[in-house]
């Protein structure tokens, strides 16, 4: 039996994992565990930070590496956002020039 801020740690550092491998992570925290004596806050991180490392598997970050952040936005299909032309409303503009 852990005590309950050791146990809190297995559940804090398992939450940075898949759950797929937070299951094994917590049973080889809690087996990794059992033995030491002394155990305290300082200790138990140490000796779980490496079992978190085997445990963990970084996400994939290929496919958004593949394709640049404006190709995959949806503003791509539709129309120029912006000034159409610089001649366009100089009427406009010139009607309140002093002349």
């Amino acid at each position: 039996m852990l005590p309950d801020e050791i146990d809190t740690l297995v559940h804090e550092l398992s939450a940075s994992l898949l759950p797929s491998q937070r299951h094994a992570f917590i049973d080889a925290a809690h087996q990794a565990l059992q033995g030491v004596s002394c155990l305290g806050p300082g200790l138990a991180f140490r000796l779980l930070a490496e079992i978190q490392r085997r445990h963990f598997e970084p996400p994939d970050l290929r496919s958004d590496m593949m394709s640049a952040r404006h190709q995959r936005s949806k503003l791509r299909d539709g129309p120029p956002i912006g000034a159409d032309d610089p001649r366009v409303g100089g009427r406009d503009r010139r009607q309140f020039q002093a002349g």
